[in-house]
């Protein structure tokens, strides 16, 4: 090569001043970055045209399927009157807890009392599955 040609293809180094390549971005010599990278930036294009409405689509007035609601005081009074041979829980629907209930006297006093303290802490109307 002659030496116009090698002269236009080096360049110096800005922090050692030793002759480097001119397509070098980094000296080989110190180590020291020489030129700015080059990177094309990505063109993003946010397009965000968030349509969404949420709407509740249960049926039965927003009770979840298979579910009833049931009137609390109704149940109440049947638990405190009746409650130890499981009237509220024939009123409920659980025919098998009733039939329990009927059967061991309101399971012995406890399961009806325990039931009848529950039901007064419930909403009206509470929902039975």
């Amino acid at each position: 090569m002659s030496e116009a040609s090698t002269a236009t293809e080096t360049k110096f180094c800005k922090e050692c001043g030793k002759t480097i390549a001119k397509k070098a971005v980094i000296c080989p010599h110190c180590g020291c970055q020489v030129e700015e990278t080059k990177s094309a930036q990505p063109n993003i294009v946010i397009n965000n045209s968030n349509q969404n409405s949420n709407q509740n689509n249960n049926v039965n007035g927003g009770v979840p399927y298979g579910a009833r609601l049931k009137n609390k005081w109704v149940s109440f009074l049947l638990c405190l009157w009746l409650g130890y041979i499981g009237a509220h829980k024939f009123y409920e629907g659980k025919i098998g807890a009733g039939i329990l209930y009927l059967f061991t006297g309101g399971l012995f006093g406890i399961g009806w009392f325990i039931d009848t303290l529950a039901l007064l802490f419930k909403p009206n109307p509470y929902v039975v599955y």
